[in-house]
């Protein structure tokens, strides 16, 4: 394809600028959002085990209900019938209450005791894999929404300008450059073939999450929009317009009852658990559970409501049983979530999102490669303070965004028998190490920095699996749930190895590249380093 050289030119400069402005805030949002594709195994990995006797059978669960109102009639404004209790849900009957934070609540579970006591327990599911999420979702800036929620609208229209510019650019050569890779010592041209093939393969990927980003950044004025367009009246919620009120003194159904119901009203459902809440002095329920045959709202599971009394449902809201509106919405969450396709849709995203994250990475570099000055004589060459800055921003933020997700998983294990707020502290271990790597990248360099970082992220998430390994073997109050947070573990184990590379070709690069790079560590430190590898060659 034949495009004038003026006009890639341009384009080339709008794919430059609107990736160096968005392209560090991406890296955090992707390599974050890689990780919460499997938001609920490392939820369940991370909640520490309850004291809570054994779920009663789902037939009781009336029994335990009627006993836990009795001894905690604040329960009745908001409780849970679980069917299928979890590691971060273990007991039949949990209900919430308000938590000491706006938007926060707390959940207690509740069970018979082998005596039939009734026990109750505060149920501390881990915010850590929710605190990971909001990272992601507010490009790692420690804002609040609604100021974060428009920055992340605003760095997704500039990616999405990054794409369409940048496929313009490669419209050129597409054919002849699209899988070259060509391995020598013009270190800037791999780099670029790298870029330019994971740009092109994933484009479809990428296209997906800048539209669903927008989308979700203005959420608020879309709805307002659809509120008065589509649903000019108000969305009604709760029972069905025209339905009978329940009768004085009606109760609503058992939990066995209700899910004989649902089952036969939603065949193929997976029903997870049934939702109590009293609104206006009316109880209104909602039923929540899974149809793999569709793509969910949600990441693991889709809800709606049910009456309570008559077990009716209404199933407006489930995937599969849309009008073309909803249906749309329920589109842009699915793909954004990977909600679809089950764990082979998962694994990959998170390949997809790890692969966005090295293409960000690689866009930086070739920024600062492409503006360096070479050395022409015997002084060395000063590079510019734009590709200095640059390139210690692109280190630091980068591998302390990994070190510090790190960093905070490792402590999962640990925190909750030292602390009470564990999403305070979550919060305070990612940002207190992702700030100091930042600065420990401006003080020593990017050459430096990049390889002592490396190592960092490293030695953190091989803490990960050896703060479970601890709590198998019960030190220091640390827990594991045992074979249940092995694929967590197992990844940390894997990813060890890719950073411990990434330092060592980090190293190499430092030694053998241009001395007037920005990756070179300049005088003693070059000088020490070739000698290393002169020692190792000849070993």
């Amino acid at each position: 394809m034949k495009i004038r050289s003026d006009i890639i030119k341009v384009y080339k400069d709008v794919h430059i600028w609107a990736g160096i402005v968005a392209g560090l805030m991406l890296f955090v949002a992707f390599y974050a959002g890689a990780i919460t594709m499997f938001e609920k195994p490392l939820e369940r990995w991370a909640t520490p085990p309850a004291a809570l006797a054994p779920p009663v059978p789902l037939e009781r669960a009336e029994e335990l209900l009627q006993a836990t109102l009795a001894a905690h009639p604040q329960a009745a404004r908001r409780y849970l019938l679980m069917v299928e209790p979890s590691a971060d849900l273990p007991a039949r009957v949990v209900w919430r209450e308000p938590g000491a934070k706006r938007r926060e609540f707390v959940e207690h579970g509740a069970s018979f005791g082998p005596g039939g006591e009734l026990q109750t327990q505060r149920l501390n599911k881990a915010p850590v894999a929710q605190w990971i999420d909001t990272l992601h979702q507010r490009v790692g800036l420690p804002f609040a929404d609604p100021l974060a929620r428009w920055l992340m609208g605003a760095v997704s229209l500039l990616y999405a300008l990054a794409l369409v510019s940048g496929l313009i650019v490669v419209l050129a050569t597409l054919a002849k450059d699209l899988f070259a890779l060509r391995i020598g010592k013009n270190i800037k041209r791999l780099w670029l073939d790298v870029h330019n093939a994971l740009g092109i393969v994933s484009l479809p990927f990428h296209l997906i999450m800048a539209l669903t980003c927008v989308v979700f950044a203005f959420h608020d004025e879309f709805y307002d929009a659809q509120d008065k367009a589509v649903y000019a009246q108000g969305i009604q919620w709760g029972r069905e317009e025209g339905a009978a009120a329940p009768a004085p003194g009606a109760a609503p159904l058992p939990a066995a009852e209700l899910l004989r119901r649902v089952e036969r009203q939603l065949p193929g459902f997976r029903v997870f658990g049934f939702e109590f809440e009293q609104r206006d002095g009316v109880l209104q329920a909602a039923v929540t559970g899974l149809d793999t045959r569709y793509g969910t709202r949600a990441r693991t599971y889709a809800s709606t409501h049910l009456d309570p009394y008559t077990g009716t449902v209404d199933p407006h809201d489930l995937p599969g049983h849309q009008g073309g509106w909803d249906a749309a919405v329920n589109t842009f969450f699915m793909l954004h979530f990977g909600s679809f396709g089950g764990n082979t849709v998962r694994w990959m995203y998170l390949l997809l999102g790890l692969a966005g994250a090295a293409l960000f990475y690689t866009g930086n570099l070739l920024w600062i490669e492409s503006r360096r000055k070479k050395d022409r004589g015997q002084g060395g060459a000063t590079q510019t303070r734009a590709a200095r800055a640059l390139s210690c921003l692109t280190i630091g933020v980068s591998l302390g965004c990994v070190a510090g997700i790190s960093a905070t998983l490792a402590a999962t294990k640990w925190l909750p028998a030292r602390v009470d707020d564990l999403g305070a502290w979550h919060q305070g271990i990612y940002y207190a190490v992702f700030v100091a790597a930042l600065g420990w990248a401006c003080v020593r360099g990017a050459a430096r920095g990049a390889v002592e970082l490396a190592w960092l992220c490293a030695a953190l998430t091989l803490a990960i699996p050896l703060s479970s390994l601890a709590g198998m073997l019960g030190l220091g109050g640390a827990w594991n749930h045992g074979g249940m947070g092995a694929v967590v573990d197992v990844a940390a184990l894997a990813a060890v190895p890719a950073f411990a590379l990434i330092a060592l070709r980090t190293r190499r690069r430092m030694a053998r590249g241009h001395a007037d790079s920005v990756w070179a560590a300049g005088g003693a430190g070059t000088a020490a380093v070739r000698s290393e590898e002169v020692q190792h060659a000849r070993a």
